[in-house]
């Protein structure tokens, strides 16, 4: 399968990253109050160190905390600061490699890196070099949110595919067309790392216009997570289900060692 970087992947995707969601503003509000419930601090100043186009950013702009936001992919970040001046929020926005984050030790009180941003870096070294940044980033004792794939149910399992999702576009009358999102997974002799090929279905006129995009992935299970995190100076580390918080994903919890 052909390779692509992940900024030109998410470069791709930022003007329809929204329509993998069923309703992408519900998503926002749902995800930011599900992650201001484990922040527990009022304006808190937070990182979201891997924003997309904003739907955890944007949701805890809502809830009132001092969100700033980096990506890797230029677009992607500049449609999280348009989504955000379109609904009267303040997020500040840049580009940005995790694995080098642009700002002073301790600025932040809680470092976001969710909707299996991480597992992008497939190696232990870059998912190290990572964390270690997220750590400096953070004063002591923040906290660290990092949400991934279930993937010790996935690597058992090793699905090739995932449920289509759909999406409705309405229009001021309530109909609308449709939009189908899936991935089709081809995983490696490894066993660990997997090519995704996402896909989208687009109404054209009658017909469907497909669009595909490629990227990669390592199924990084909690252990292995959980230890990499410790390695990188994390203390009090704990995984939160998504029966218990809301979110959609497995939350790494964790605390900032001193």
């Amino acid at each position: 399968m052909p390779k692509t970087s992940v900024a030109h992947f998410y470069d791709e995707l930022a003007d329809d990253y929204h329509l993998i969601y069923p309703d992408w503003n519900a998503s926002i509000r749902r995800q930011g109050d599900a992650l201001d419930a484990l922040i527990r601090q009022d304006r808190a100043a937070v990182l979201d160190c891997s924003c997309g186009i904003g739907t955890q950013a944007i949701g805890l702009a809502m809830r009132g905390h001092r969100v700033t936001g980096t990506d890797l992919s230029p677009r992607a970040a500049a449609r999280a600061a348009r989504e955000a001046a379109r609904r009267s929020l303040s997020l500040r926005t840049a580009v940005a490699d995790m694995r080098r984050l642009p700002f002073p030790d301790g600025r932040f009180d809680t470092v976001v890196c969710a909707d299996n941003s991480l597992p992008h870096l497939l190696t232990e070294q870059d998912a190290h070099a990572a964390l270690a940044e997220m750590h400096r980033v953070l004063r002591p004792s923040g906290l660290l949110l990092v949400s991934t794939r279930p993937y010790d149910d996935l690597v058992r399992d090793r699905p090739a595919s995932t449920p289509p999702q759909v999406h409705r576009i309405t229009d001021h009358a309530g109909d609308g067309e449709r939009t189908v999102t899936f991935q089709l997974w081809h995983w490696h002799d490894d066993g660990e790392h997997y090519d995704l090929e996402h896909f989208q279905l687009l109404p054209a006129g009658g017909e469907w216009r497909v669009q595909v995009r490629r990227t990669t992935y390592w199924a990084l299970g909690r252990d292995r997570l959980t230890g990499l995190a410790a390695e990188a100076g994390f203390v009090d580390l704990g995984w939160r289900m998504p029966q218990e918080t809301g979110f959609f994903q497995p939350l790494l919890v964790a605390r900032a060692g001193k």
